[in-house]
């Protein structure tokens, strides 16, 4: 009997596949690298081999035209403590990050609550409100956006119709950063789009429970939407903060840095340095000062985060 068992364990035993020399190759650690390969050339040649380089080029005095001449520290010690375009400019910048990310994430966040519902046709007007955020930061959209807000543009157009005489909104110091901050608010489709992934994830049942409660919809958002939110508002946050430190094309399309220097944000300063000056290794300095600023703020924001984000899987607010 037992005989006849081992013969028919054998016969229902899958035969064993034979591996095949060419592909057997393929299994080793060096094939995964080998597909990498490209993106690691490009990281390595055309993004960690430039930043090495700017870091050098920091500590000296280049301008393209003439070899590298070693500095030291001179170029962040005239930056910091000389020049007062640098704090000019880094207080311009954080005028403009102060006012315009948390409208653009409040924006966003109203946008996507209103495109959180089942209604007909909802695809398409996502798509349509999401649409400018494809094409808010090209140059086309930047023209604009100033022949908006010029003298004779559509805002002061359709002040006129109410009696209301408009002025040149990027032409007036008092205006013009503004007039940029709208525009990075108007940005909001990214943004939106997250937010609106993340509503989808909160689990209904805490909106049934709590209507039972009695709570109304403004106790709803502040105790349920929220804290239930708050993980992806923090990556938006930080994300928005990073690319608002970073804004360029805006200021030097619409206004270029004026009117007497009110928009003339930190990245600005930076390439009148590199491209105007051909002072090369000033600008790195001034990139790698950037660099640090903007890690300093995501310290500063993950720091904070532990006592208003909420991580369901923590049992309560970021540990």
């Amino acid at each position: 009997m037992e005989s006849n068992a081992l013969q028919t364990d054998r016969l229902l035993a899958k035969p064993k596949k034979k591996k095949i020399p060419f592909l057997s190759r393929w299994e080793s650690p060096v094939a995964g690298y080998l597909f990498l390969s490209p993106w690691l050339i490009g990281f390595f040649l055309l993004t960690l081999g430039p930043i090495l380089m700017s870091l050098y080029y920091s500590f000296t005095d280049y301008s393209l035209l003439d070899a590298p001449h070693w500095l030291g520290a001179q170029n962040y010690k005239h930056i910091v403590m000389e020049d007062d375009t640098f704090r000019e400019s880094i207080k311009v910048t954080l005028l403009f990050v102060v006012f315009s990310v948390p409208l653009k994430l409040v924006t966003a966040l109203l946008v996507a609550m209103l495109l959180n519902k089942k209604i007909r046709g909802i695809s398409f007007y996502r798509t349509m409100i999401y649409f400018p955020s494809l094409i808010g930061t090209s140059i086309a959209v930047s023209i604009l956006w100033k022949n908006i807000f010029s003298k004779d543009g559509f805002i002061n157009q359709a002040l006129a119709l109410v009696g209301i005489q408009g002025k040149s909104w990027i032409a007036d110091p008092d205006t013009a950063l503004g007039t940029l901050v709208l525009l990075i608010a108007w940005q909001f489709g990214s943004a939106m789009i997250i937010f609106l992934a993340g509503l989808k994830q909160i689990p209904t049942d805490l909106y049934e429970a709590s209507s039972v409660d009695g709570a109304s919809k403004v106790r709803q958002f502040f105790t349920i939407t929220l804290p239930m939110l708050s993980p992806i508002i923090l990556f938006n946050f930080v994300q928005s903060t990073i690319n608002s430190f970073q804004m360029f094309t805006q200021a030097f399309i619409i206004t270029n840095g004026g009117p007497v220097n009110s928009t003339y944000v930190y990245v600005m300063y930076l390439y009148e340095r590199a491209f105007s000056k051909f002072q090369m290794g000033y600008a790195s300095a001034l990139a790698w000062i950037l660099l640090v600023i903007i890690a300093a703020v995501t310290a500063l924001i993950f720091a904070t985060s532990k006592y208003w984000v909420y991580y369901e899987t923590q049992g309560g607010k970021g540990k």
